[in-house]
């Protein structure tokens, strides 16, 4: 795969983001934590690739000292997109003089919870019928998930940062780990 570079979008990359966004979450609409969220009005970093195709967008959210997470999406996975736009997320957060980045996924979203752990992560909450409550929003939210899953509940995952452009003192760096075991 060649290079990915991560960058804000611009006016000019919105039909491709809101194309993407309708592909994966059914529409502009995510919710997450009791939040409606309008993936249109919130800033967001895109993956490009050398030719400036899309490859992948990251929604954010800055609120006090931390940057949340709304969405990302890599249009294919295992090829270093979500691992940059996390990295482009930090990056954003330190620039905002944010001390964590952070965001929610699904309890069957096993997937993502490696994925996240495995860049430094950590699970820090568990929101008991918190999918069950979004459902309510978002009727569309299937009651089944990934691998046969029952869909009820979020977990809130986040990475503490060092201001100087480290992880903080016992967080990992947000590195790719797929080739350890």
């Amino acid at each position: 795969m060649s290079q990915v570079l991560v960058r804000p979008a611009g006016p000019a990359d919105r039909a491709a983001v809101d194309a993407l966004h309708d592909r994966t979450w059914g529409g502009p609409y995510v919710i997450a934590h009791d939040v409606r969220y309008d993936l249109r009005e919130l800033p967001t970093l895109i993956a490009v690739d050398g030719t400036g195709a899309l490859l992948g967008t990251l929604a954010w959210h800055l609120a006090g000292t931390a940057l949340e997470v709304v969405s990302i999406v890599a249009d294919n996975s295992g090829n270093g997109v979500g691992t940059a736009l996390l990295a482009g997320a930090a990056e954003t957060a330190r620039a905002h003089r944010a001390d964590r980045v952070w965001l929610i996924t699904s309890n069957d979203n096993l997937r993502a919870l490696r994925f996240y752990q495995r860049r430094g992560l950590r699970i820090v909450a568990v929101d008991p019928g918190a999918v069950d409550r979004a459902r309510l929003l978002k009727p569309s939210i299937p009651t089944v998930g990934t691998d046969g899953i029952p869909l009820h509940d979020e977990l809130r995952l986040e990475l503490r940062l060092d201001p100087t452009g480290g992880p903080a003192e016992g967080s990992p760096d947000l590195v790719d780990r797929t080739d350890e075991r």
